[in-house]
């Protein structure tokens, strides 16, 4: 028995014969063509090049409806590379003035912008090196110089070891017969990551080398709870995990019973408990899992999914369709969040050293006030169809604020004018996400009707960590205590000044830290659809007199690492039936 430590990126086990894929880096020979074929091998080129981009579209399609507009998008990156003018001129050069076959300069050409993007130290543009691979290896196989795809004969469930796996093929997975994978290199903000989590497949990946050391059909164990592969099990191991996925299959079924159910304490205090979106069809998932409400509606996907700027109509239609779907649940619409790895087609601005320091968010926006105010007059249309709340994202100072909140006056001065139908009265909140806010927590309090800390970015922010960032991901921690110290000052200023306030970041997703969350004060939170049984089920197993016990330990504690295991401790006293045995 054999066993191989990686990083987790989606939860779950799997047990299954391992299919190894060992066709990483294409190695195309060098191949001149006659003169005379030019014109043919070019046309090879041109309509390999269609069919990659209708199935970038299909793939983009798909991903969007299964996963949300955040997972399609990676699929849109990849349209962009694929439709560069330049990437076509040289290949067309090399095609025609050099004379190479379509597949040797497919190679040699995206194999060149790959290392140069791998080069450049960003774990951002690593990523877009993983796309520019994958666009490579489908235009191979469009073109015929790669003709074997183990994955399209499978008539077993199976466990995929790979060196790698690229987004498309992810997304493609046929899940009736890939149980999971294991992969020799990737992260956890890697796209491969994405996707997985969203297909709900168990997932290990960053291994390091194993593909020789594991034979076709052996048997395999991917755990994506702890972040191992354990190969040739004995028959004591299979028994101890074939044990935990029918526990776990049970919990869920059990969980689905709680969706019609409150998000009550033991000790009767009711939570809050709502979900993140991005896109309207995400509303159902919602729905179908009992949320009281959206917390969290990105907008972004309006400008990531487009080549245009959206229309005020455009924005309107979308946010309608959420709040009538809905049906009077209260929908808290968050302003244009673009910027540092969110531009996606958009022109907003210049390529920026820091970006995450740089013109994203709140500061995109009151730059770009005619875009801003389109928004805004949207929001304030769509209002008029149920309980909606507007949020302004990274705020920093009160002067962004008060910018902001005077052009939605405007906006309402406008829209009073024309005549139109919109209400003038909305809640108007802001995110929490940068220490700055934290400290002005007190004065923001007299001007906002409401909080969400946003963790992803407080986190950030707070500890000087680029959260995408694979070198320094051990230091990215939300639960490190000068984060939990931010929190609670948060929480403790919201509730003395009767400021509702809730968390909408990957923090309040986590069942140990929600325990501590509830401890701290917060009484209203907000998570992806996927995450809302289980978060309920603690909510509705523990007193609050039991979470403000835990608070009060935890924020005696010195280390992220202690935070952690404490709080995980806890959670099998308390809700024992959540946590991984």
């Amino acid at each position: 028995m054999l066993e191989l430590q990686g990083i987790p990126v989606s939860p779950g086990v799997a047990i299954g014969p391992a299919l190894v894929l060992d066709d990483e880096g294409y190695r195309i020979p060098r191949c001149l063509i006659p003169a005379a074929d030019i014109s043919v091998e070019w046309g090879r080129l041109l309509s390999a090049f269609g069919k990659v981009a209708k199935q970038l579209e299909v793939n983009r399609k798909q991903t969007a409806e299964r996963l949300g507009e955040e997972a399609g998008r990676i699929f849109s990156a990849q349209q962009q590379m694929l439709s560069d003018p330049g990437l076509l001129a040289e290949l067309e050069g090399r095609v025609h003035q050099q004379q190479q076959s379509a597949a040797y300069a497919v190679s040699r050409v995206l194999h060149r912008y790959a290392e140069a993007l791998g080069k450049l130290n960003s774990p951002f543009l690593a990523e877009r090196a993983e796309d520019v691979l994958d666009i490579e290896k489908q235009l191979l196989h469009r073109l015929g110089a790669v003709t074997s795809d183990p994955l399209s004969n499978l008539d077993e469930p199976v466990i995929l070891l790979a060196r790698n796996l690229t987004p498309s093929e992810t997304a493609n997975l046929d899940r009736h017969y890939v149980r999971g994978f294991c992969t020799e290199i990737g992260g956890p903000g890697g796209h491969t990551a994405i996707v997985a989590k969203g297909l709900e497949l168990p997932a290990v990946v960053g291994i390091g080398q194993f593909l020789d050391r594991i034979g076709q059909g052996s048997q395999v164990i991917v755990d994506g709870d702890r972040g191992c592969m354990i190969v040739d099990p004995d028959q004591a191991t299979i028994d101890r995990y074939e044990e935990r996925a029918q526990i776990r299959q049970k919990l869920t079924l059990r969980l689905a019973e709680l969706r019609d159910l409150p998000a009550e304490t033991v000790d009767g205090q009711r939570v809050t408990l709502s979900a993140n979106i991005e896109f309207p069809h995400e509303v159902d998932a919602c729905l179908q899992r009992g949320a009281d409400g959206i917390g969290l509606y990105r907008t972004e996907f309006l400008y990531l999914s487009s080549d245009e700027e959206p229309s005020e109509e455009d924005h309107y239609q979308a946010y309608t369709e959420v709040v009538g779907a809905m049906q009077g649940r209260p929908v808290v619409i968050r302003t244009l969040d673009l910027g540092a790895d969110k531009m996606g087609h958009t022109s907003l601005h210049e390529p920026e050293n820091n970006p995450f320091l740089g013109l994203r968010s709140i500061r995109l926006s009151l730059k770009n006030q005619d875009l801003f105010r389109t928004q805004i007059r949207a929001v304030l249309r769509a209002a008029v169809h149920g309980d909606v709340r507007m949020m302004f994202p990274l705020i920093s100072t009160l002067q962004e604020l008060r910018t902001a909140r005077m052009l939605v006056n405007i906006v309402i001065d406008d829209l009073r004018e024309e005549g139109a139908d919109f209400r003038s009265d909305i809640p108007i909140g802001m995110m929490v996400e940068v220490p700055a806010a934290v400290i002005m927590i007190d004065r923001f309090a007299e001007e906002v009707d409401f909080f969400s800390i946003g963790t992803n970015d407080l986190v950030q922010y707070t500890l000087a960590v680029d959260r995408s960032n694979e070198s320094v991901a051990e230091l990215y921690q939300s639960s490190d205590p000068a984060v939990l110290r931010l929190i609670k000052q948060t929480v403790d200023v919201s509730n003395k000044t009767n400021t509702p306030v809730g968390i909408c970041g990957e923090m309040s997703s986590n069942p140990a830290r929600v325990l501590l969350l509830l401890g701290l004060g917060v009484r209203s939170v907000s998570v992806p659809p996927l995450a809302i049984p289980r978060i309920k089920k603690v909510i509705r197993s523990v007193t609050i007199a039991d979470c403000e016990e835990i608070a009060c330990r935890v924020m005696q504690l010195e280390s992220a690492r202690e935070v952690d295991l404490y709080l995980l401790d806890r959670l099998g006293d308390l809700v024992p039936e959540l946590v991984v045995q």
